[in-house]
């Protein structure tokens, strides 16, 4: 199945079409590692890739023993490098849920983190892991200059992470979400994130998204023409600029960068511009993801109300 076509049902699964990748998810669901060890092994010089790969494999593998075993079986970098991951995992899920062994969990999680910062130094994914832990203790570094809310948070992890890979799509994701509302931020404050990081990333950068992302994540179906905002002069220049300047390279992607397309097609779709959006869902082809859609309702409604309305096909029966 290509990203380009759509055979009648939406494909939900966060591998996309990384074949490597999905079959390395069946792998860890039937309890083996080696494949997990392949299909990262050769991420180590694509830090976005490593990135993905090790989050949806840990996704997958955090309801089992498979990352302690592995890494107690085989020590190395890439085991390391889940076992951080996985232990990221659980720790926020349990913050999430208000349970009180979170303590520990986000403990243990903080010692896999740096094993595997040790294990591969170079690699700015277990200080990315150790990023989306901050939501949790919530550091208060100073905000660098230009930013209208001046908002206190995790600066000077996220700088060390630049220093390692400037335009890191997942730390950018995660740097912005700490200043979430429901993080303990403000809508304010995430605007204000989102237009700083957005504007410093290149034209043709998927980072040019993150005012996007904080629109969705702070859409209040309560206000006054809530949906009306993305018709608004300057979210319509910031889709219309990101479908511009860096939809025509996702032909060039080794895999469909499914998340940033759908963030997209939304905005593009809630701006009235379906055309465009047309082709951006074409390019997805039958994969999606829950977010953006979520944010609005059930996701495969919002989704094939989006492509009906752009003129495509949609699920049978729906």
């Amino acid at each position: 199945m290509t990203a380009d076509s759509f055979e009648g049902q939406y494909v939900w699964s966060p591998a996309a079409d990384d074949r490597a990748l999905a079959r390395a998810c069946m792998d860890v669901r039937a309890g083996r590692y080696f494949s997990v060890h392949e299909v990262l092994k050769e991420t180590r010089e694509d830090f976005e890739v490593r990135a993905h790969r090790s989050l949806v494999l840990a996704s997958v593998a955090a309801d089992s023993d498979l990352a302690e075993r592995w890494l107690s079986e085989e020590p190395g970098p890439e085991a390391a490098l889940l076992w951080a991951r996985v232990a990221m995992l659980r720790a926020l899920r349990m913050a999430d849920a208000g349970d009180q062994r979170q303590r520990a969990l986000v403990r243990i999680a903080r010692t896999a983190c740096e094993r595997a910062a040790k294990e591969l130094p170079e690699d700015p994914t277990p200080w990315v892991a150790q990023l989306a832990l901050a939501r949790l203790d919530r550091p208060q570094d100073p905000a660098p200059q230009g930013l209208l809310t001046a908002p206190t948070g995790p600066w000077y992890l996220f700088a060390h992470i630049l220093r390692l890979d400037a335009w890191h799509r997942e730390a950018h994701h995660r740097f912005l979400s700490f200043f979430f509302t429901r993080h303990g931020g403000s809508s304010g404050a995430s605007w204000d994130v989102g237009a700083f990081l957005s504007q410093r990333a290149p034209a043709g950068s998927p980072l040019r998204l993150l005012p996007l992302v904080a629109l969705v994540e702070e859409y209040d179906p309560s206000a006054l023409l809530a949906d009306r905002a993305w018709e608004q002069p300057q979210w319509v220049s910031t889709a219309m600029g990101i479908y511009r300047n860096w939809f025509p390279g996702v032909a060039d992607y080794r895999f469909t960068p499914v998340l940033d397309l759908a963030y997209l097609a939304h905005a593009l779709f809630m701006a009235k511009r379906e055309f465009e959006a047309r082709e951006v869902f074409t390019a997805m082809g039958p994969y999606a993801s829950r977010m953006p859609w979520s944010a609005f309702g059930d996701p495969e409604e919002q989704l094939t109300k989006a492509r009906r309305s752009c003129g495509l096909p949609v699920p049978h029966g729906s």
